[in-house]
């Protein structure tokens, strides 16, 4: 650390390592810039990372995930506050008048493989069971304690012979399909409420979401998601009178339990069809309740920085099987990660790609997505920040960029991660005591 506080361009360094937040595994990019009026050609702004420390530039990694790297998670968590809370409020390039349309908080949840250990909301049992009893492996069927938040048994299969791990790892890899069937059976069911055709929807409704999946302790993805009912033209029209959030609250329960994924029969793993868990909630978004339109851009925000390693996974790759029995996850998810690699290696499951998702429990779809007219994007939120951070070209101006980049490295040095990582605890130290981003 003393080596590198003597180096030259140490002040520079700092001064980047402020502008990325502290970044975690920055990336170092070479190459220049030239902003130029459309119109007149001048030449409006010029930069070089020839003067810079070694002659590079650390941009921010941008990963979500927090285990990876904190501030940039922290970051992309605000953003996602902003994306989700535009559209239940307006702003960021939505109107306002959304707060008028029907608005449900709704989580979905997996259903069951197994009965895994969990605590309850009163304080009663676990699984108990009055008579006893064991399975046919010779494990209890029961569970009469009590589990504190912080037991390492929860989430864990009461008998892990029992638990059906391909049933577990294929739902994974279906959820995504699930969910675009529900979807377009959410909008079968609207229009035949309406006594309209499919086709005649679109001319008086639209339906549209943002959802983010979180993973349970047993390992299972469940989603949360906002649904919102708008008028033809998106969140600028009005819904029809009809078109009631009591209505939508129907409609989503009536898609839940019809729809449905088959899987023909696979050797060595059989027939599965693919359903929704018995879990349901849905919630009607209101300022005055506990789901106000803040709280639930919190709580999704909160979770899009989350992944499979809040559950004692990982969130590096597998590329070999050698690999999973190395990784420090419990023998639970160790056992879906085998199972998925296993089931990665059958021909009829090749389309599924189960190898490359094997990390993350065979899960292969994005952790937020929303549809196209919900609200603004991470890239028009990224594009406002840096054009607010910048002073000149003038904000407004018609302008054309000329650039080349390449890549030279990235990451830290161990005294170059101290420094960084001081760096984030004080942005974040300056944010609750001042507020802002």
């Amino acid at each position: 650390m003393i080596r590198l506080a003597n180096t030259d361009g140490f002040g520079r360094w700092l001064e980047q390592m402020h502008a990325v937040g502290g970044c975690a595994h920055p990336i170092y990019l070479a190459g220049h810039s030239i902003v130029r009026d459309a119109h007149s050609g001048e030449v409006l702004r010029h930069y070089t990372t020839h003067n810079e420390p070694q002659g590079v530039l650390a941009v921010r990694c941008r990963n979500r995930r927090e285990t990876q790297c904190a501030p940039c998670s922290r970051l992309h968590s605000g953003d996602t506050f902003q994306l989700v809370r535009a559209g239940l409020v307006g702003g960021k390039g939505t109107p306002g008048r959304v707060t008028d349309h029907p608005r449900l908080f709704v989580t979905l949840t997996a259903p069951s493989f197994g009965p895994v250990h969990h605590t309850t909301p009163d304080g009663s049992r676990c699984h108990p069971r009055r008579h006893g009893g064991t399975c046919e492996h010779g494990r209890p069927l029961g569970c009469g304690l009590r589990h504190a938040e912080t037991d390492t048994a929860l989430g864990q299969p009461l008998c892990a012979a029992c638990y059906d791990y391909p049933a577990h790892v294929l739902w994974h890899a279906h959820a995504g399909a699930l969910w675009d069937r529900t979807t377009r059976t959410i909008r079968r069911h609207l229009a035949t409420a309406g006594g309209l055709t499919q086709t005649a929807l679109g001319r008086h409704l639209r339906v549209s979401f943002a959802k983010v999946a979180e993973y349970q302790r047993r390992g299972a993805v469940h989603f949360h998601a906002v649904v919102r009912l708008d008028g033809p033209d998106g969140p600028d029209t009005k819904p029809p009178a009809w078109a009631t959030a009591t209505l939508l609250d129907e409609v989503i329960r009536g898609a839940v339990a019809a729809v449905s994924v088959r899987l023909p029969h696979v050797s060595g793993v059989g027939e599965h069809l693919f359903r929704w868990g018995a879990q349901l909630d849905a919630h009607p978004i209101k300022d005055s309740a506990l789901t106000t339109p803040d709280a639930v851009a919190a709580y999704i925000g909160k979770y899009v920085s989350k992944s499979v390693t809040d559950t004692g996974g990982t969130d590096r790759p597998v590329t070999a099987p050698g690999q999973i029995d190395r990784r420090n996850v419990n023998r639970h998810l160790r056992t879906l990660m085998h199972t998925c690699w296993r089931l990665g290696e059958l021909p009829e499951l090749q389309h599924l790609n189960l190898h490359r998702w094997t990390h993350t429990l065979g899960f292969r779809g994005h952790i937020l997505s929303k549809s196209r007219r919900y609200s603004t994007t991470y890239t028009a939120l990224r594009a406002d920040r840096t054009a607010h951070a910048r002073t000149d070209p003038p904000r407004g101006a018609e302008t054309e960029t000329e650039a080349a980049w390449r890549y030279v490295r990235s990451g830290h040095t161990p005294a170059e991660a101290e420094i960084s990582a001081g760096i984030a605890v004080e942005r974040v130290r300056n944010i609750d005591r001042y507020g802002g981003g």
